[in-house]
């Protein structure tokens, strides 16, 4: 379902999607007065260097997701694009982080992980995976609908 819906589905109109996603958090969280306290989304883009989605999508699959998880980033959702020209070269995925300095600390904590950078060592023996990564820090619009 989630591939049928994103497909023809720009960054836009998903990050779009993924701020309806906050808001449910944050108005559990903290009543949706102050979007930039309690939880936060990150959208993030990997945009994979030619014939290495697949590569990147195992190391998530088999390995990323457990160490996120251990460092308080939650995975929300992860879509590959269906149509050109992103498709076959692009992963998108949404983390929920406790907040923006939590967001921070996590991302901090993960990358000095042990078990990550052997993970990432080894899964590059055959060179890098990620040609580009975008971030994007989500806040909740005052109408966006509850998903």
């Amino acid at each position: 379902m989630r591939r049928t819906m994103l497909k023809g589905m720009g960054a836009g109109a998903m990050a779009s999607a993924m701020a309806g996603v906050e808001g449910l958090a944050q108005t559990g969280a903290n009543g949706g007065a102050n979007p930039g306290a309690g939880v936060v989304y990150e959208l993030r883009v990997y945009h994979a260097y030619e014939g290495k989605l697949d590569d990147l999508l195992a190391r998530f699959r088999d390995h990323t997701m457990t160490i996120f998880k251990r460092h308080g980033m939650e995975s929300v959702a992860y879509w590959t694009p269906a149509d050109d020209p992103l498709a076959g070269k692009t992963l998108f995925y949404v983390l929920r982080h406790p907040s923006r300095a939590a967001a921070t600390a996590n991302w901090a904590a993960f990358r000095d992980d042990p078990e990550w950078k052997q993970v990432s060592a080894a899964s590059e023996a055959n060179g890098k995976l990620v040609e580009k990564t975008e971030s994007t820090f989500l806040q909740l619009t005052d109408f966006s609908p509850h998903l």
